[in-house]
């Protein structure tokens, strides 16, 4: 078995008391003494900094960066304004999803996040623009850090004047005491924040500078996880992977009318013809959100079926958990599209059917600085 590799916060983390697990090879923190719950609850109220070090971050450089990167995924990057940032896909030729990604124009060159766990793909995937004369650049030398919540505006303001500036989606760059941050207001929790790519050399600096703050707490994957679910946001590797086309994945509007059929660059990526006739025809199954009865939650690889005895299997959950913020049981399913909100279904749980209604994503309303 490979050995699991450390970010440069593995330290910190220990002396916070993390439980730290493994996670895409990785050896991450899943929760700190404050608990899960609390952690959740901490970054809705106040502000909760996670380490993302784990997550690839590239550099495309090169003239017709934009255009290029474009053949690999259908998002409108050359519309990409300067100083913004936009969500994602890398797709197979079967239309399926092979990773979702951030993609920010920083002027002359794109910086990419990409997933720990798809990472070294990705960068070998981008390795086929180099045809067309672009550098891809894999960053291994910086941290990355995100600091999510209600608060975390005002925190990041005292170390980092003029970040509180920034809309949804802006990038730019900072000096904090001579280290230069790449900054994004962008997140993963449904709410307001920031991540911030740091110089390795000074990346525990920083977090030790944000955890100081009286609203900033240490915050572990099983949070993470927890919040995004609430937010309605799909996790690569379980509500969509290589067999699932952005529409029935919930991810069609990541992809532009530019991109689509007449658009004025339409198509041109991988799976281009099956992507752009499910968005046409609309997606036959689609992702969407359960609320279980009662208190127990219904976990990833339960069976959902349309009646409370026989009947047929629907759909699998591929998310579900405890929602802190909602105080009960979320899940999300990719089911057949015509299912309306407060459709009655069951999930099979140990031979046990239990009753669950299909609820409008996302369950917890995001907040972002728009």
């Amino acid at each position: 078995m490979a050995e699991l590799r450390r970010t440069m916060l593995y330290d910190l983390h220990l002396s916070r008391g993390a439980k730290m697990v493994p996670f895409a090879g990785w050896d991450m923190p899943v929760q700190y003494p404050m608990g899960v719950l609390n952690e959740h609850l901490h970054t809705r109220s106040h502000a909760g900094l996670f380490d993302v070090s784990h997550m690839g971050q590239v550099i495309l450089r090169g003239p017709g960066a934009a255009e290029a990167l474009e053949t690999l995924v259908p998002a409108d990057v050359v519309g990409l304004a300067e100083g913004r940032q936009r969500y994602g896909l890398f797709t197979n030729d079967a239309g399926g999803i092979l990773d979702d990604l951030m993609i920010a124009n920083k002027g002359d060159h794109l910086f990419l996040v990409v997933n720990a766990a798809c990472a070294e793909q990705d960068i070998a995937h981008l390795r086929r623009l180099e045809a067309a004369g672009i550098s891809v650049q894999p960053v291994t030398d910086r941290g990355l850090l995100a600091l999510q919540g209600p608060e975390a505006a005002q925190v990041l303001a005292r170390l980092v004047p003029g970040a509180q500036a920034m809309k949804f989606m802006d990038v730019a760059e900072f000096d904090w005491q001579g280290a230069t941050l790449w900054v994004s207001r962008s997140g993963y929790t449904g709410e307001d924040g920031f991540e911030i790519s740091v110089p390795g050399d000074r990346t525990v600096a920083l977090a030790e500078a944000l955890l100081a703050e009286p609203e900033v707490a240490p915050i572990g994957l099983g949070a993470r996880d927890s919040l995004r679910l609430e937010a309605g946001m799909p996790l690569y590797g379980h509500d969509m992977d290589a067999s699932t086309l952005p529409g029935a994945a919930g991810l069609g509007w990541s992809i532009p009318k530019v991109r689509r059929a007449g658009g004025a660059r339409a198509g041109g990526f991988p799976g281009a013809g099956p992507i752009l006739q499910e968005l046409a025809e609309g997606a036959a199954r689609s992702r969407m959100g359960l609320r279980p009865e009662g208190r127990a939650p219904i976990r990833e690889g339960v069976e959902i079926f349309d009646a409370a005895e026989g009947g047929a299997a629907i759909g699998t959950v591929c998310s579900g958990g405890f929602g802190p913020s909602v105080g009960g049981p979320v899940a999300m399913a990719i089911l057949p599209a015509g299912l309306a909100a407060g459709t009655s279904l069951w999930a099979e749980l140990r031979g046990k059917r239990l009753p669950v209604t299909v609820t409008p994503l996302p369950f917890h309303q995001p907040s972002y600085k728009r």
